[in-house]
């Protein structure tokens, strides 16, 4: 055995016993007699230890007044006890009542019938034990060996796979050579066709030249047949002084064949403002980031490209945490963040709708798309101040959890980016994101996120400059932009505004101090986006007159109360039908039916005003 060093081979040697290296030494069938014959003599002197008594015992019995005697317990197991006891009893006062039992042995005294018991159990011992020493050291050495018989057998199998590989190799080198040389041949052959075909040509297009000159010098000769040698010498001088014509005025031969020689400069200037701004045109229709600094123009620019969404015909949902309805008219506005979280989850939920009624549709991608652009569902998400959703918004409680076990998810915001990233475009519900920058840090905390940002937005970066007279950042015109899935940030120019879009109604008639109203129609629009997703909202005034059994109890209830404005937020945890109690979308969507069937009014979010007494 090599040791690791001098204290270890003291300590192995000091832990060997002689016996064992003799052991070790034997052949494995020496080994195993001597294993048997240790066996053997433990299993016999277990054997003999097993049997007969190994000291004398003394059986008595006791005398009762009756002079009866009773010579065991009541367990039928006989009084007994060794003569050493028996004498000491005797001697400390034995009671008279004790006899020995007459019936056993001598005068109840009987012999040890195994006096070396103790002997033939120790030997049994040192058999067993010495049996096991032995078979422990042969596991040890077994061990020792599978590793090295391990090790062999790795060692051969590679040994196989290299010679395996060799020879597939030498095979592979054949048929390499051969393809090479056929190969070879073949490009030989092609090369010798090549020759051949430019051979071929050349004497072809020599002979064309030849048959040429020979054409010319006949015409040559047959123009000056009737010439002399002095006029035939006058004409080939003439032909040889002759040049290019003159051209008239400022013109130049490059210029006789140039295109913009016949276009002037002006007509390419009055197309080139229209140009400029076509890439707002590519925000309509993706998921968009725009970022940039303080002043760089953000909500002008994005107020600019939602007005051209909304004349292409897109439903917008401004989500504007400090938002007024001066400022968005004409648009659907949501402020509050708890509003905001609502709506976040109702649109996750739309989106899981879409998609399920996609897959049972049976239309095609495009199909699918041109049906929901004719219907009217084309949804645009105007998320502004993005940056500080994070810190603000709590995934809404559904209404079948109670508060105490409600556990809100952290990555709610997340999941909704996520989700407005990737799934919106296929179902025309397209999300703007407004934010400071665009580092997933920043943009929802979502992290590990930034190879998905880069292949699904459509980003547009806002540069501001800063004023040298007041040194405060304002907005420079100019920007850059990403299409999805691209690298290259191409310049652009910001169009040139001089004042804020608050206004987005497409009616002429509007002035801009127009206050803030919300028409019957934007009314129905809105009902049609959030709770009739599966129907126009004219589809719901064919009978205007006629309520759902649920918006019936509802107005019965408004009426029974006697309220004259109902406010969905103050009644709606105490409306409710069989015990079950309803979310306030759902009880929007009834008020919207009270509404549209002429029995209350909308004057303001959520709150109506009945028209009529219950009857």
């Amino acid at each position: 055995m090599n040791y690791l060093s001098d204290k270890h081979k003291q300590l192995s040697e000091s832990q060997q016993s002689g016996l064992m290296l003799w052991f070790g030494q034997l052949p494995m069938d020496k080994k195993a007699v001597a294993i048997g014959l240790s066996l053997t003599v433990g299993i016999s002197s277990a054997a003999m230890a097993w049997k007969g008594e190994s000291s004398d015992r003394i059986y008595f019995c006791v005398r009762t007044p009756q002079r009866k005697l009773v010579c065991q317990d009541q367990n039928n197991r006989p009084f007994r006890m060794t003569p050493f006891y028996w004498s000491q009893w005797k001697s400390d006062g034995m009671p008279r009542q004790i006899v020995r039992n007459p019936a056993m042995g001598v005068n109840g005294l009987v012999k040890a019938t195994n006096p070396y018991k103790p002997f033939w159990a120790f030997g049994g011992f040192l058999g067993f034990a010495l049996a096991g020493w032995m078979l422990r050291h042969c596991q040890d050495e077994e061990k020792q060996r599978a590793v090295f018989e391990d090790i062999a057998q790795k060692r051969d199998a590679a040994k196989a796979e290299m010679a395996a590989r060799s020879e597939l190799i030498e095979s592979y080198r054949d048929v390499a050579i051969a393809e090479v040389q056929l190969q070879a041949d073949l490009d030989l052959v092609a090369n010798d066709r090549t020759v051949d075909i430019q051979k071929a040509e050349i004497y072809a297009h020599t002979e064309i030249e030849v048959t040429q000159m020979e054409a010319t010098d006949a015409i040559f000769e047959a123009q000056t047949a009737r010439m002399t040698e002095q006029q035939k010498a006058d004409y080939i001088k003439q032909l040889r002084e002759m040049k290019t014509p003159y051209l008239q005025g400022s013109q130049t031969l490059a210029r006789t064949i140039d295109p913009n020689d016949k276009v002037t400069g002006a007509d390419s200037q009055a197309i080139a403002p229209s140009d400029k701004y076509r890439w707002i045109n590519n925000t309509i229709g993706y998921p968009t980031l725009i970022f940039g600094g303080m002043g760089a123009g953000k909500s002008w620019t994005t107020r600019e490209i939602i007005w051209k969404k909304v004349q292409a015909g897109w439903n917008i949902v401004a989500l504007d945490p400090h938002g007024t309805s001066v400022e968005w008219r004409g648009v659907k506005l949501i402020t509050g963040y708890k509003e905001i979280a609502s709506f976040m989850q109702w649109y996750m939920d739309e989106m899981r709708q879409r998609y399920e009624d996609y897959r049972k549709s049976g239309l095609t991608e495009e199909q699918w798309t041109e049906q929901l652009r004719n219907s009217g569902k084309m949804l645009s998400v105007i998320c502004e101040e993005f940056t500080t959703w994070t810190d603000n918004i709590v995934e809404p409680m559904p209404d079948d959890f109670s508060d105490e076990k409600w556990k809100p998810d952290p990555d709610f915001i997340g999941k909704w980016f996520r989700c407005a990233m990737t799934e919106s475009r296929k179902q025309l519900m397209i999300p703007l994101f407004v934010a400071h920058d665009r580092t997933m840090e920043i943009l929802a905390k979502a992290k590990g996120l930034s190879k998905l940002r880069d292949a699904a937005l459509l980003e547009v970066q806002l540069i501001a400059t800063i004023d040298p007279i007041t040194t405060e950042a304002k907005a420079s015109g100019q920007g850059k932009i990403k299409l999805p899935g691209h690298g290259q940030w191409i310049d652009i120019e910001l169009p040139k505004l001089d004042h804020k879009r608050i206004d987005f109604r497409l009616d002429e008639s509007r002035t801009v101090n127009d206050p803030p109203t919300i028409d019957k129609a934007t009314l129905e629009r809105i009902y049609e986006l959030e709770f009739n997703l599966g129907s126009k909202a004219s589809d719901t005034q064919d009978k205007p007159k006629k309520l759902s059994p649920m918006a019936q109890k509802l107005y019965e209830y408004l009426t029974r109360t006697e309220r004259i404005e109902a406010d969905v937020r103050e009644f709606k945890g105490n409306f409710k039908v069989a015990g079950e109690r309803f979310t306030v979308e759902q009880i929007k969507g009834w008020m919207y039916e009270i509404v549209g069937a002429g029995l209350a009014d909308w004057i303001g979010e959520g709150i109506i005003h009945l028209l009529h007494e219950k009857e």
